[in-house]
């Protein structure tokens, strides 16, 4: 009938094609369920445990938080100059690398999530500046960090913004607003001061009242 097939119609045009989620490996799938944790790494006792005390000992029940330390143990061990480094340039790299790709991995599937998106973002940049540093002063360093964690170092693009009368009268009206809050920062300041010193005064002054003789 005519009304029925208008309305497949009208369908057809809401209907929209579903786009497949493009997958992104995880980093920790190369680490096997049958490693031990970091605590009980070095204990020699854990390799001799029945099944069900192995199973708490290694990484098959364990946390994505517990996964997470070990891979971020693992990526430090590539770039960490001694065995006590834990405070380096390239450490402090490796540990953001790990952090950065967490987040790409949640939000492959939690898009709305704005908070870890922002954090993402803020570990990126600090990233960005730890790699721009190294670059600067140990180029070696660099190139090592770099193959060693698969990070692609990108040059900063250059950055222009035509001035137009807007922008500028924006900027004037900003600039005049913050000298204005420091002003009376300022006078607030110096009244604050003032206070005091009154106060100091008239606590010498009464002292003096008290220990004065009769």
């Amino acid at each position: 009938s005519p009304d029925s097939s208008s309305v497949v119609q009208a369908v057809r045009n809401y209907v929209r094609a579903v786009r497949k989620r493009q997958e992104v490996p995880s980093q920790l799938d190369d680490l096997p369920a049958t490693m031990l944790k970091i605590d009980y790494a070095a204990v020699q006792m854990a390799e001799k445990a029945d099944d069900t005390v192995k199973k708490l000992l290694t990484l098959e029940l364990a946390s994505h938080k517990e996964k997470l330390r070990i891979k971020k143990e693992q990526l430090m061990a590539k770039v960490k100059r001694n065995e006590s480094d834990r405070g380096s340039t390239e450490v402090q790299v490796a540990v953001l690398t790990a952090k950065i790709r967490n987040y790409q991995e949640h939000l492959q599937y939690h898009t709305k999530d704005k908070a870890n998106k922002r954090r993402m973002l803020m570990a990126i940049d600090r990233r960005k500046k730890l790699l721009k540093y190294l670059r600067r002063t140990r180029y070696d360093l660099f190139e090592n960090v770099c193959q060693q964690l698969g990070i692609t170092y990108t040059f900063p693009p250059e950055y222009y913004r035509r001035v137009t009368r807007r922008w500028a009268a924006k900027k004037a009206f900003c600039i005049k607003v913050f000298n204005e809050v420091q002003k009376q920062k300022a006078a607030e300041k110096k009244r604050q001061r003032e206070a005091a010193t009154l106060k100091e005064e008239s606590a010498d002054k009464q002292k003096g009242v008290d220990g004065s003789p009769v």
